[in-house]
């Protein structure tokens, strides 16, 4: 289970604050954290004004890999962002993110392929998220047809089904769910990636949720996810999933985890 590090997110007022002065060791100590938890991807969202962001997400980028060579997420749906950041990245990235939508498909998809990009594809379109598990997999079947023929491999896909909250919907979950559960069967070699935290919000006790969520999801065939690597209940959780999905060999990860504490 590979965890994209959450928290260099322009849209978070501190992260925000950081890089309108240029504060470089704010974004570096966020890096540090999450490196230090274990992450798999930094992800890197400037998160600003479109005027901005081009400079904005070089600049987060120059600031994060002069420390750590660890993968970073390129999270933008501005293709001049992308091409102006993967211009001075040094490690190949993933990008945060296609979708559907024709006009990043046409225009996102061509760059990710020049680059040997792995890709997180959104199951949505034009016509926003789909409600139901058929209509977002008619979405993510076009989305993979596409990214066959721009020569991506399923290998370098992680598909994104949507996760919304539960507060609105309370088959939020299950529509999540059965969608990761058919992506797998018919896409074996398709990844599948979310933002856990959507599950939650507008509700109290939301790492429990959370919690709960990433264990179903795993167990549904969740590889990645999109999360705050500093919350121990999550790493709690995804460490025991782990090890009841018999993806712990020897249960090495997760003895380790309590001799260094993380169970209390």
């Amino acid at each position: 289970m590979k965890i994209i590090g959450e928290k260099i997110n322009g849209t978070l007022v501190p992260v925000k604050k950081a890089i309108a002065k240029r504060d470089a060791n704010f974004i570096r100590s966020l890096a540090q954290q999450q490196i230090e938890a274990g992450v798999g991807w930094l992800d890197i969202h400037a998160g600003t004004q479109a005027d901005k962001e081009l400079n904005d997400l070089a600049w987060l980028v120059e600031t994060v890999q002069e420390m750590t060579k660890v993968p970073l997420c390129l999270d933008s749906t501005s293709p001049q962002a992308l091409a102006a950041a993967l211009k001075i990245i040094q490690v190949p990235p993933m990008i945060n993110s296609i979708s559907g939508e024709t006009e990043r498909l046409e225009h996102i998809l061509p760059i990710a392929a020049e680059y040997g990009c792995q890709v997180i594809a959104l199951a949505m379109d034009e016509g926003g998220i789909p409600s139901s598990v058929e209509r977002r997999l008619k979405v993510i079947r076009n989305i993979i047809t596409k990214t066959r023929r721009c020569g991506i491999s399923d290998e370098m896909i992680y598909i994104d089904p949507l996760i919304l909250t539960i507060a609105t919907n309370i088959d939020s979950g299950i529509i999540s769910l059965e969608t990761m559960r058919t992506v797998k069967a018919e896409y074996p070699n398709v990844h599948l990636t979310c933002a856990i935290s959507n599950i939650s919000f507008g509700l109290p006790s939301r790492s429990l949720i959370n919690s709960a969520f990433l264990n179903l999801a795993m167990a549904a065939g969740l590889d990645s996810a999109i999360l705050d690597p500093l919350d121990r209940q999550l790493q709690k959780a995804l460490l025991a999933s782990e090890l009841l999905l018999g993806r712990d060999r020897h249960c090495l990860k997760y003895t380790k985890a309590y001799r260094a504490g993380l169970f209390g």
